[in-house]
């Protein structure tokens, strides 16, 4: 079993992972680098040209994951595609949308490289997505490279609890396996249930690693935090002030918008209207049209009938005067430039009336990571179309991640047993922390960080 990591830089970034087992090639996840621009945040498909590529597999349809899929396709076309049912469908939403994103990037910030592919391109490769159910072993190698008399390897999908449609990989070969988490939740969010990976085994285990350097404080619940932020909420619309909840479009921006429907219902927070983005909006509704389908809470819970939700576009955002109270349920997280997340930012930031809660994780060199980081009353480059600002906003964080905490993966380490555990999908402190600990309590694991472009044996 060889195993190339083809991220761009080591860190969470453009997760793709190359699998060569049994003479067979799979590619897990096509993603794109979030803090990087052009051709640079691709992953180095070039490192495995020469290889095979029988399958593409995406563990789910968030921009890190799936974002260069149309370009692995081109790399490799030969290949057919695989995800979960639901994210099946969500993969082309999400890719179109991509597609004007990086338009309107190669005009406002003369990026040539955009956009990476085209509307009509999507559409001429759609017929290669394949949509599967969960815990369903499908056969992904091209059948005429098995040889007479050999199994062919299967791959299955489990239920990450992460986001809609995300899964964990299973791999299985004729003498080898293989289980990539993905991204993964192990907990229960408001909408979604945990992570349904129970029983497995296997010989190789590529584990995320986001929250290796943050530990759970004593006495954490997830209820706390959200009864906290309603709490918190409530204070500033009383003030007559604005909310700005930076999310990202899928899975966020869900979560956040069913626990606000959840804390209205509860006569915690006040009726009103929520502005929320358009393609927060998209996903909204499969959200809802597909709760039957969903391992979820609230499966009842429509959010489009709960709440008023209102479409904030750009020329309302231009024209908006944020002197009474609202409430911003809208993307980016990580507040990238030209985001509705970003615009309100820059008229917020400044005020002390004003509140930006942030719920999820942000990188540290971003807009988003730079503001967190930022205390009161100093002043801090935003970014290069904000500048610097002082902060005077409130400003709080809510821990209500979709992410596995770390004490939860490793435990699952121990319950998956296998001989190897490659660390990706973190930064440096994250994965040294989790090298150190499998050490500690599984000394006889080899545990292997590829750098990228680097390949190891397994």
């Amino acid at each position: 079993m060889r195993i190339t990591n083809l991220n761009p830089r080591e860190d969470i970034g453009a997760s793709c992972w190359h699998l060569e087992l049994e003479g067979h090639g799979l590619l897990m996840d096509a993603g794109v680098h979030p803090k990087l621009s052009g051709r640079e945040a691709l992953p180095r498909f070039g490192v495995i040209r020469d290889g095979v590529v029988d399958t593409i597999a995406i563990t789910h349809c968030h921009h890190d994951h799936v974002g260069s899929l149309p370009v692995a396709i081109r790399h490799f076309p030969d290949a057919h595609v695989m995800m979960s049912e639901l994210s099946y469908f969500i993969v082309e939403r999400v890719l179109h949308n991509s597609v004007n994103v990086m338009k309107r990037q190669r005009d406002e910030l003369g990026i040539a490289d955009y956009p990476f592919y085209t509307h009509r391109e999507l559409d001429d490769i759609a017929y290669l997505f394949q949509g599967y159910k969960y815990n369903r072993e499908i056969e992904w190698a091209g059948q005429k490279r098995v040889p007479p008399g050999s199994q062919s390897p299967t791959l299955e999908f489990f239920d990450a609890g992460h986001a809609l449609g995300s899964a964990g990989l299973m791999v299985r070969g004729e003498h080898e396996t293989l289980f990539y988490t993905g991204d993964v939740c192990f907990g229960d969010q408001t909408l979604l249930k945990g992570a349904r990976f129970e029983d497995i085994k296997a010989d190789v285990l590529i584990l995320e690693t986001t929250r290796g350097a943050r530990e759970v404080p004593a006495g954490f619940t997830r209820r706390h935090e959200a009864e906290r932020l309603a709490s918190e909420i409530q204070r500033v619309i009383e003030r007559r002030g604005n909310v700005l909840i930076p999310t990202f479009a899928l899975g966020r921006t869900q979560e956040i918008l069913a626990q606000l429907a959840l804390m209205i219902r509860e006569g915690k927070l006040s009726e009103q209207p929520i502005y929320i983005g358009g393609l927060g909006r998209v996903f909204t509704e499969i959200y809802d049209l597909q709760a039957h389908r969903v391992h979820r809470n609230h499966s009842s819970l429509s959010l489009h009938e709960a709440l008023n939700l209102v479409v904030l576009d750009r020329k309302q955002l231009d024209n908006m005067k944020l002197k009474g109270s609202r409430l911003f349920v809208v993307t980016a997280g990580m507040m990238t430039e030209h985001t509705p997340a970003h615009e309100l930012a820059l008229r917020l930031v400044e005020d002390e009336k004003q509140a930006i809660f942030f719920v999820g994780y942000a990188d540290p060199d971003t807009p988003a990571g730079r503001l967190r980081a930022a205390e009161h009353g100093e002043t801090f480059h935003f970014s290069e179309s904000g500048g610097n600002l002082t902060r005077h906003c409130d400003l709080q964080e809510f821990d209500l991640t979709a992410h596995a905490n770390r004490d939860e993966l490793l435990e699952f380490v121990g319950q998956v047993s296998p001989h190897t555990v490659i660390l990706g999908h973190g930064d440096q402190e994250a994965r040294a922390w989790f090298a150190g600990e499998i050490a500690k309590k599984h000394p006889k694991m080899k545990v292997l960080q590829p750098g990228p472009e680097e390949c190891v044996e397994a």
